[in-house]
């Protein structure tokens, strides 16, 4: 890459970082209990461009290092805190943010990329039978500390690129007839998602489970 491509690259990104800091200034100085509305647009805003400028960070280092994409991004997966284990026939992955808004591209590729390599890097170490008939649970965790109205509908959440990287690495298809997905929002101690993957016969005995275990937490 010329040095002027690369300096004028360089020099947008740091555009983009002081908006950022500007962006988090604001927020900072905005009363979360009284400007709720204020407080959510600062937040959205900054988060969002926190996650360009990783992208484009990530990028940058494709196009001028001899790092390559998979080493890179494994990493990043590692940093980010994604965490993958099996127990009892049942796989669960735990991404340690809520899943991002539908339309936003830039937020999706931001968490997309190292969770496709974390699981790839998983199936690699740890190889696995692909399941046919199967039920994928979605477990959106919001923090308790923080107001409920931020939970969200199913529908504005962007789902469904997680489910075809699963698919991808572990199961036969995700066909309606062979793939049941299944949606769930709780209270926790932080924001996360957790994916849970199984054979369909192993669905009802993890539902009651995870019932009652929700259950002896709301009694606490």
């Amino acid at each position: 890459m010329e040095r002027a491509v690369l300096s004028q690259r360089i020099t947008s990104i740091l555009s983009d970082i002081s908006r950022l800091t500007n962006a988090l200034y604001a927020l900072n100085t905005t009363d979360i209990q009284r400007y709720p509305d204020n407080y959510e647009v600062l937040s959205t805003d900054a988060a969002l461009r926190a996650e360009r400028i990783a992208c484009r960070l990530r990028h940058l280092l494709y196009a001028t290092t001899s790092v390559t994409r998979d080493e890179y991004l494994t990493s990043a997966a590692v940093m980010q805190g994604i965490e993958i284990r099996s127990e009892g026939g049942i796989l669960e992955i735990t991404l340690p943010c809520l899943h991002p808004k539908r339309k936003q591209q830039q937020s999706t590729e931001y968490l997309l990329d190292p969770f496709t390599a974390a699981l790839g890097q998983y199936v690699k170490s740890n190889p696995m039978p692909r399941l046919r008939h199967c039920v994928v649970c979605f477990s959106l965790i919001y923090s308790r500390d923080l107001p409920e109205r931020r939970v969200r509908d199913y529908d504005n959440l962007e789902l469904k690129q997680f489910l075809d990287v699963a698919a991808s690495f572990l199961l036969t298809d995700d066909s309606g007839l062979l793939c049941d997905a299944y949606h769930t929002t709780e209270l926790g101690d932080a924001d996360c998602t957790r994916i849970s993957i199984m054979d369909s016969t192993r669905f009802p005995d993890w539902l009651e489970r995870k019932r009652a275990a929700l259950q002896s937490i709301s009694e606490l």
